[in-house]
C-alpha cells in the first residue's frame, strides 16, 4: 500500500508524476492506434485510391463533431496536393449545400461509428446524384459502410480517453488513414515538389522551391565587373561601388577568367600589393563558383554552403556571365 504524501509538496508531486504517466499512456495508444492502421491497407484501400483518380470532379470529403474535424483537414491535405477537394458540413448539406455536389464527384466520408445521423440523411441524395462514395469508419457492419463503394476500416481498440469516451485515438486513426489517402493519390498522380510550392506561393515553402537564381541575382549594371588587366585600385572601387564583396574578372573576349572577393583583398594586403601597379590577374581566384541563371535558389544556397563561400557567378546556358549573387540577396529574397 502506498503510503500518504506527508506534505502538500508531496502531493503535487504526485498528482504531477501521475499527469505525466497518464500523458505517456494517451501517446503510446494513440501510436497504437496508428500502427493498427497499417494493416488496413488492403484492397479496399486501393479501390478508394483508383476512385480518387478516376474522379472527374471533385473530392467532396464530410464529417460531424471530431470526425469533421479530421475531414477539414483531409479536405485541406488533399487541395495541396493536387487533388481538387473541399469540406461540405452534412448538416449543412441538408439544408441546400448538397447543390455543391455533383454526379462526377466523389464522397469521403468520415465517421467513428458509420451511422452518424447527418450523413445517413444525405447519402440517399448523393447516391441519387451517381457521386461515389468512400467511408472511413470504424463499425465495417455500419450502414455507412455497406452504402460506400469502398470502406476503410479505422476502428481502434480503445480512446487514450481515461474514460474510453472522448474521441482520441478514433480520430488519430482518421487522421493518419486520410494522410494515406492523400499521398497515395499524390503519388500515382506524379505530383512534384514544384506542384506543391505552386498551390503555396505565399509561404516559406513556396519561395524556396519556385525562387530561382535569375530572380533574385544582380545583373545589368549592377554587376561588379572589372578586366584581367585592372589594377587593385580599379578593382577595389568596383567592389565598394558595386557593394556586394566581391567583382568578377573577364578576359578581353568576355569570358570568365576569375572572382575577387574581399578575401582576395586582406590576402593581397598581407602580400604587401601595390594598389597603383598590381594587376588583378595576379590576385584573384581562378576557378570561381558559379551557377545557372535558371537553377533554384535553394541549389545557390547549397553550393556556397559546400564551396563554403558567400558569392556566386551567374552563367547562362552557354557559360557567360549574366549576373552575380551574394548570400545577403538570399536572405532577403526570404530563400534562405
Amino acid at each position: 500500500m502506498i503510503a500518504a504524501p506527508k506534505t502538500i509538496g508531496q502531493a503535487r508531486d504526485r498528482a504531477g508524476a501521475e499527469t505525466l504517466e497518464l500523458a505517456r499512456e494517451v501517446l503510446r495508444i494513440e501510436a497504437a492506434a496508428v500502427s493498427q492502421m497499417e494493416h488496413r491497407i488492403d484492397g479496399a484501400f486501393a479501390h478508394a485510391v483508383d476512385m480518387l483518380l478516376a474522379c472527374s470532379g471533385r473530392v467532396v470529403v464530410s464529417g460531424i463533431g471530431k470526425s469533421g474535424h479530421i475531414a477539414r483537414k483531409v479536405a485541406a491535405t488533399f487541395a495541396s496536393t493536387g487533388t481538387a477537394a473541399f469540406f461540405v458540413h452534412p448538416a449543412e448539406a441538408g439544408h441546400g449545400d448538397l447543390g455543391m455536389i455533383t454526379g462526377q464527384d466523389v464522397m469521403v466520408a468520415f465517421s467513428n461509428s458509420g451511422e452518424t445521423a447527418e450523413l445517413m440523411a444525405i447519402l440517399p441524395a448523393v447516391k441519387r446524384l451517381g457521386a461515389g462514395l468512400i467511408a472511413l469508419t470504424g463499425n465495417p457492419g455500419s450502414t455507412l459502410a455497406k452504402l460506400a463503394n469502398a470502406h476503410i476500416h479505422t476502428g481502434v481498440d480503445k480512446e487514450a480517453c481515461p474514460l474510453n469516451l472522448a474521441p482520441t485515438a478514433s480520430t488519430t486513426a482518421q487522421l493518419a488513414m486520410g494522410d494515406a489517402l492523400a499521398v497515395a493519390v499524390l503519388d500515382a498522380r506524379g505530383f512534384s515538389a514544384e506542384d506543391f510550392a505552386r498551390s503555396h506561393p505565399g509561404g516559406t515553402l513556396g519561395r524556396r522551391l519556385l525562387t530561382r537564381v535569375r530572380d533574385v541575382m544582380r545583373g545589368g549594371t549592377a554587376m561588379p565587373i572589372v578586366s584581367s588587366d585592372a589594377t587593385l585600385a580599379q578593382a577595389v572601387l568596383e567592389v565598394s561601388a558595386k557593394r556586394i564583396g566581391m567583382t568578377a574578372v573577364l578576359n578581353d573576349d568576355g569570358s570568365i577568367a576569375g572572382v575577387f572577393t574581399d578575401g582576395d583583398l586582406r590576402r593581397a594586403l598581407v602580400h604587401g600589393a601595390d594598389f597603383k601597379s598590381a594587376r588583378i590577374k595576379e590576385l584573384m581566384t581562378t576557378a570561381p563558383a558559379v551557377i545557372d541563371a535558371d537553377a533554384l535558389a535553394a541549389e545557390a544556397v547549397h553550393l556556397m554552403e559546400t564551396r563554403k563561400v558567400n558569392q556566386l557567378l551567374v552563367i547562362d546556358a552557354n557559360g557567360d556571365l549574366v549576373g552575380a549573387l551574394n548570400m545577403h540577396d538570399l536572405f532577403h529574397a526570404k530563400a534562405i
